[in-house]
């Protein structure tokens, strides 16, 4: 590094060559002193930090360069003139010339190639590497030295293209200035104050120094800190909507759940394909849970097996023994069962809203959408006497929010939700359609058996957290959002106000 006396006489140096000259080219300049080009480059910007001194424009030139292992070949030879040189007059083995080093191979089939070595197989037993020519001109390194020499011209073009293959040169681009004086040109340097004193305000000082001005323009320096992944960003906008919609946070700190409350408790069919071991993972140890109510049990065993409450079940033998395993939960809706639940205990019935966001787990096929965790948003409305007008009326309203425009309905099936809608949105990177969420109004089969009033409905919605994530920042595979494969680039510059949410 260089001593601040050897920078002062550094920028006193070019001051002088410019005040002398009038243009002072740095390549040249650093190229006179024997200096480092970038240590001119470095004086001439400490310079140009203290006012209009110097004027300067920069200049990008071509030129070709060595590489350490052509200064290497310029000081002790090109590989295959080392090889050649290894050969004895009486011949040697090749295994003997690959002990040369790591560059004995490349030279050896350069030697062959250009007619200086040849193999000997008069003994088929014992074959030996010979000489072929008795003198060589290494003319790699001739050409070479041209090159240190910026020279590169006098070498032929096809010969540096092979140098360049051989990594013994390389093409660089280098940027250069012309320095000129500027409007406050001088050749006494005065130091700018950068900031205003005490001492400078009681001395007086203050009024005779100088100072750099203040660029208001300059960027902060980057902070070392940690970053939200956009996934929370997201979420903290989903949330935010969601409260100020009025809604209440659901608890969802039970990632295991039973089956009871994620498939029973839903007047899902204990055959229903989405309980089998291929769509939901199952826990091993505790393997089965036997905390439930046993008259809502008994309530939603009834409606399973035989029917109830206006409707004539599924009419097949209902087992505890599948409503006791324990599972990772497939949705929040198993979160959703027991706020109603406990809602329908309450001595008075009062309209509630609840939300959740929260992680749940289904054994899926990874693909460009799909993970086997993912977030599910899952929205809740309690009322008296609600319609699929209300509940895409909100659902318009909530995707509004989210500043998702492009949405369709679809028609749809589930167990506890009749009538059903699936929610799709369109996505500009993939050029299609993307399922974002499902919808419905809860079954009387699933409402009534908890106890609550014949006249309340219940409508409610879940979507993922990825997919609206996916579509405002066009990512189109959702590996590059969550898991090992994302640019940790992308969370720290993604933009912390995603949402162009409306009021």
């Amino acid at each position: 590094m260089a001593s601040a006396d050897g920078s002062e006489k550094l920028s006193t140096a070019i001051l002088e060559a410019v005040d002398r000259r009038g243009t002072v080219n740095t390549l040249e300049f650093a190229a006179e002193l024997g200096r480092d080009h970038q240590d001119v480059v470095g004086s001439m910007n400490s310079i140009s930090a203290v006012g209009e001194i110097l004027t300067t424009e920069q200049k990008q030139t071509n030129q070709w360069q060595l590489t350490d292992e052509g200064h290497s070949v310029v000081e002790n030879g090109s590989h295959e003139a080392a090889v050649f040189n290894a050969v004895p007059e009486a011949g040697i083995a090749q295994a003997e010339l690959m002990k040369l080093g790591a560059n004995a191979k490349i030279g050896f089939s350069k030697a062959m190639s250009g007619g200086w070595i040849v193999i000997d197989k008069s003994d088929p037993a014992a074959p030996l590497v010979k000489r072929k020519v008795p003198t060589i001109v290494d003319t790699v390194q001739e050409h070479l030295r041209q090159v240190a020499a910026d020279k590169a011209s006098a070498v032929p073009e096809k010969e540096l293209k092979d140098y360049k293959k051989r990594k013994l040169v390389q093409f660089v681009i280098v940027k250069t200035y012309n320095i000129t004086k500027g409007p406050c040109f001088t050749k006494s340097l005065v130091k700018l104050e950068t900031e205003l004193l005490p001492e400078m305000i009681a001395s007086g000082s203050w009024k005779t120094a100088s100072f750099k001005p203040y660029n208001f323009d300059a960027m902060g320096s980057s902070l070392d800190c940690g970053h939200l992944h956009p996934l929370l960003k997201v979420r903290a906008q989903f949330r935010q909507i969601f409260l100020e919609m009025g809604f209440s946070e659901m608890p969802t700190n039970n990632y295991v759940e039973s089956s009871f409350w994620n498939f029973d408790a839903l007047f899902q069919p204990q055959q229903h394909p989405a309980r089998d071991a291929h769509d939901t993972f199952f826990i091993k140890e505790p393997a089965t849970c036997n905390n439930f109510p046993d008259d809502y049990l008994k309530r939603v065993h009834q409606v399973h097996q035989e029917g109830g409450y206006g409707s004539q079940g599924y009419g097949y033998q209902w087992k505890i023994e599948e409503a006791q395993k324990n599972l990772m939960r497939t949705h929040t809706t198993a979160v959703s069962a027991r706020m109603l639940y406990k809602l329908a205990q309450q001595p008075e019935f009062k309209p509630a809203k609840y939300f959740s966001i929260d992680r749940v787990f289904r054994n899926e096929s990874l693909d460009a959408t799909h993970l086997a965790e993912f977030h599910q948003i899952e929205g809740v409305v309690a009322d008296r006497n609600l319609t699929l007008g209300h509940l895409m009326g909100i659902l318009r309203e909530f995707f509004h929010k989210l500043g998702i425009r492009k949405l369709r309905f679809k028609p749809a099936y589930n167990p506890y939700t009749e009538p059903s809608l699936e929610v799709f949105s369109y996505h500009d990177g993939l050029q299609k359609w993307v399922e974002i969420g499902n919808s419905g109004i809860f079954r009387p089969e699933m409402l009534l058996p908890m106890g609550l009033p014949k006249d309340v409905s219940v409508i409610a919605w879940g979507l993922s957290l990825e997919r609206p994530t996916m579509i405002k920042y066009k990512i189109n595979n959702i590996r590059d959002l969550v898991g090992h494969k994302i640019d940790l680039k992308m969370v720290q510059q993604a933009p912390i106000y995603l949402i162009d949410a409306e009021s």
